[in-house]
């Protein structure tokens, strides 16, 4: 398998938020970066995403196009989902989209680095 659809399926599985997927491919010393700058590291990583995926229950992300360089992964696209707080169900004026790049690492067939560049604000409007 490429680098490339080792990370494409990363984004599957973020996809089908399956989080014990992501974890079987992430790598022992995985860093998630978010749009931020700040970094989780494996395996607090995993609670991240559990708890992102509680505020944000239909995240997705869409890849338009993706660049390879060696152990390097480019994603260019868009994300988006419905914010819900507290765990209440998902409003649709909630909802909010943004275009984003994901640069990620592979090493020896798993995710080594997942970094987001994204803008934060529509969800941060959401919330507020």
């Amino acid at each position: 398998m490429s680098n490339s659809d080792t990370v494409l399926r990363f984004v599957g599985l973020i996809n089908h938020h399956d989080v014990k997927g992501m974890v079987a491919l992430m790598a022992r010393d995985h860093l998630f970066i978010d749009s931020l700058g700040r970094t989780l590291a494996f395996p607090e990583v995993e609670l991240g995403w559990n708890q992102y995926l509680k505020m944000v229950p239909d995240y997705w992300i869409r890849v338009d196009r993706t660049i390879a360089d060696g152990p390097t992964v480019v994603l260019i696209g868009e994300a988006g989902g419905t914010y819900a707080p507290s765990g209440k169900k998902p409003r649709r004026e909630n909802e909010w989209k943004t275009p984003a790049v994901w640069v990620a690492k592979v090493k020896r067939g798993k995710v080594s680095e997942w970094r987001v560049y994204a803008d934060n604000e529509p969800v941060r409007a959401k919330m507020r």
